[in-house]
């Protein structure tokens, strides 16, 4: 990890940059497989999957038979804490289910707005070498909770052809429609426009790779909704001296295992306790399977330090990270000043894992910056909401001189006339 002490407010700017990955040429490799797979359908999913990944499956649903298998191979602690993470999940994002007020502007003009589910939608899970059946918790959940009466999931299938048994326990106990075995692009082409086994779905969620990320973004220009830009995963942790250094160093190693492009970053305000962390990150990094992966995500990693505390939340609020801990002396009151993030983590316990898999918040976050202008994904994620309006006699002859006047200050004299033909019969009446 690089360390960088007391850096001048003028390179702030280039200290929040994102490791950047190669992309030559990446464009038009994903918009070709997207126009292939439009083309050719089904076949194309195979044939990529066969290309890419070296793996044809023998059908692309996931079968009734495939899902009882997959139950027997996983045990009755890990089936016990999966339902435990879905009961906090569905806890938490029930909270978000409201149902607005009728709102009356002015006599005989009533307004209110009903929220409706997206009928379908497509969860994208990344597979690869972690199968992550907890990111298939955080988008199947929600899209259950807002109504939704599709949810279909496409996911990478292993060298032997089929889906990781914990995607597939998880997709049944929740109740998602159907399964696919497709990753890459491809899979976001065919839930974007549809194959012969793949449904067309309105909007599609979920983390990839750059060539998932890319195909998201392509197929959003034909009008398929997106959940929100994506990137490689990041945590940001805020730390005195009062913090525990192995606590830091666990958190900040827990999200470099994701993948080599991860980042992550802790401020101080205190010089010997970067030290501190600095030791205990490259300890506890020996002890880890996946030491390979977080030691590539460590050189693009920070540790620095800062004049004050204050220094490091508003550079934090610059940087505007996808998960940020607040591992320091008065958490809360610090909490407050948060204005760029896409979920805090409150005080010495709040270790960043607990967002990833149990404690109910949502773990599908917005990264590189996005949480600017992003939220994570919620049960809001997939609702959209229509607005209705009810206008009687005696509100259009309340209101509707004042839209004729606004109307015919924009030369819009049809939607005067809309108007004035509404007033001259209750005139005439």
């Amino acid at each position: 990890m690089k360390t960088i002490l007391l850096p001048e407010k003028g390179m702030w700017d280039e200290l929040c940059i994102r490791p950047q990955i190669e992309r030559d040429n990446l464009e038009s490799v994903v918009r070709s497989i997207i126009n292939i797979v439009k083309s050719e359908g089904d076949n194309a999913v195979y044939g990529f999957s066969e290309k890419f990944d070296g793996v044809s499956p023998a059908n692309l649903k996931v079968l009734p038979h495939e899902f009882l298998i997959s139950d027997k191979n996983i045990s009755k602690n890990l089936k016990d804490a999966i339902r435990k993470a879905k009961e906090n999940i569905e806890r938490f994002h029930s909270a978000q289910l409201i149902t607005e007020p009728v709102i009356e502007i002015s006599k005989g003009v009533r307004c209110w707005r009903k929220s409706v589910a997206i009928e379908k939608v497509g969860l994208y899970i990344p597979g690869g070498s972690a199968p992550l059946f907890s990111t298939l918790m955080m988008l199947s959940i929600p899209a259950k909770l807002a109504g939704c009466k599709e949810i279909i999931v496409c996911t990478p299938p292993g060298k032997d052809g089929k889906i990781n048994p914990l995607i597939l326990y998880t997709a049944r106990l929740i109740g998602v429609t159907g399964i696919y075995k497709a990753g890459g692009a491809q899979a976001i082409a065919a839930m974007a426009y549809g194959t012969e086994s793949i449904p067309k779905v309105h909007k599609i969620f979920g983390p990839g790779n750059q060539y998932v990320t890319k195909a998201k973004e392509l197929v959003q220009q034909d009008g398929i909704a997106i959940d929100m830009p994506a990137g490689p995963s990041e945590v940001l942790i805020i730390a005195d001296n009062l913090a525990d250094p192995g606590f830091v160093a666990a958190d900040l190693l827990s999200q470099a295992e994701h993948g080599p492009d991860s980042q992550v970053l802790m401020l101080t305000n205190d010089r010997e306790f970067v030290e501190k962390v600095k030791s205990e990150v490259y300890k506890q990094l020996e002890l880890l399977p996946r030491k390979d992966i977080a030691f590539r995500a460590l050189e693009n990693s920070r540790l620095i330090l800062l004049p004050s505390l204050n220094d490091c939340v508003e550079f934090s609020n610059l940087y505007a990270p996808e998960h940020l801990i607040l591992n320091i002396s008065d958490a809360r009151s610090f909490a407050e000043k948060i204005i760029n993030a896409g979920s805090v983590f409150i005080g010495n316990y709040s270790c960043e894992s607990a967002g990833d898999y149990a404690s109910g918040t949502n773990h599908t976050l917005p990264t590189n910056g996005y949480a600017k202008s992003y939220s994570g994904v919620s049960v809001e994620s997939f609702l959209k909401r229509i607005s209705f309006q009810e206008i009687n006699a005696a509100g259009i002859k309340e209101l509707g001189p004042t839209i004729e006047i606004l109307a015919e200050a924009e030369s819009l004299i049809g939607h005067k006339n809309a108007v004035s033909i509404r007033l001259k019969s209750l005139e005439n009446d």
